[in-house]
């Protein structure tokens, strides 16, 4: 499961979480109301479905997975058993994205790999909250007591990675090293980003994941207090029920695939559902991808981070995504329009 701190890197730099508005209307539309429909490649979306979609519980979904493992023509399955609905809160929608990180590690320290990932200390577990991030790295608590992981070349790069909450460590020898959520030391998440805004040093439509990197990196001292002020830290375990070529585990416990996955808020949306997202902005598209993950930015009807990918392209392409639209939920026909609360179009 990708235990992020937060949806992407620059949300939980920047947001602040919210509260669903009580007044939330459902309306049905007709496949003619979604822009670009039939242009999509519907057969993409179906198999990133297939996989989550077993573990479905509710009798509705598990026969619509059982159709779908018949391996149907992707639209037709689509516009055959479900139907688009317009969940809404009275927030505008919001798209953002996130990534796996890919650091550079070796399994054990020497040259530039002197930057630990840690295994979670059985004292975290117990006392909690323990140690802060600053006591964490220039105490001795954690060493001598074999929690490495591995170590990797970059502490902010690292930093990072405990912001997404998982990530894969390329190895020098060209293995690789996947890890997810371990735990954390119990401290509250301060942003950063807040922080650099607070100071006067960038506006807050500036403050992106990589303009916080530059900063640390052009201001090494400066840049390592200002990681410190954020004392909450993140440790790691080896993920290897999955193979590395394989996407991260989401909240549904399966591997997300890249740009059909989406994170939602599963209080207005059902986890597993088809998503339909019109994403505008400079770079518009509109595209079928499945809710299979979550995170703690995304709150409200219209709220949604996709995923895409594993790397620095990929996150280069997350960090820059901060788009209006409009998404629209696929839910079987009866669920639709029991469930709706405006008159059917």
């Amino acid at each position: 499961m990708i235990r992020r701190l937060g949806a992407a890197a620059c949300v939980w730099l920047l947001a602040a979480a919210t509260s669903p508005a009580e007044d939330v209307t459902q309306t049905v539309l007709d496949f003619d109301d979604l822009r670009g429909w039939q242009l999509d490649n519907h057969q993409q979306a179906l198999d990133a479905f297939l996989v989550t979609c077993p573990d479905l519980r509710d009798p509705d979904w598990r026969s619509l997975c059982a159709l779908a493992q018949q391996k149907p023509d992707a639209r037709t399955f689509f516009e055959l058993f479900f139907r688009p609905v317009l969940i809404e809160d009275g927030k505008s929608a919001l798209f953002t994205g996130y990534f796996e990180p890919e650091l550079d590690g070796a399994r054990r320290p020497g040259g530039r790999f002197r930057y630990p990932v840690y295994r979670e200390p059985r004292i975290a577990k117990v006392s909690n909250p323990w140690l802060t991030r600053r006591e964490i790295e220039t105490g001795d608590a954690m060493r001598g007591k074999g929690l490495e992981i591995a170590w990797v070349d970059d502490p902010v790069e690292l930093f990072f990675l405990q912001i997404q909450g998982s990530g894969r460590i390329r190895l020098t020898d060209g293995s690789i090293i996947r890890v997810g959520y371990g735990g954390s030391n119990g401290h509250p998440y301060r942003s950063i980003g807040v922080e650099l805004v607070r100071r006067g040093i960038y506006a807050p439509h500036q403050v992106s994941a990589q303009v916080i990197k530059n900063w640390v990196r052009r201001h090494p001292k400066k840049g390592r207090e200002l990681l410190f002020h954020n004392p909450s830290y993140v440790f790691f375990r080896v993920v290897d029920t999955i193979s590395p070529e394989a996407g991260p585990l989401g909240a549904m416990n399966r591997s997300v695939t890249s740009k059909r996955t989406v994170a939602v808020d599963p209080a207005f949306t059902p986890l597993g559902a088809p998503v339909w997202v019109e994403k505008e902005g400079e770079h518009p598209f509109n595209r079928l991808m499945v809710a299979q993950d979550t995170g703690s930015a995304i709150k409200g009807a219209q709220r949604a981070d996709i995923f895409f990918g594993t790397g620095d392209e990929a996150g280069r392409a997350a960090g820059r995504l901060r788009d209006p639209g409009r998404m629209v939920v696929l839910l079987p026909i009866q669920r639709a329009f029991a469930t709706a609360t405006e008159p059917f179009q």
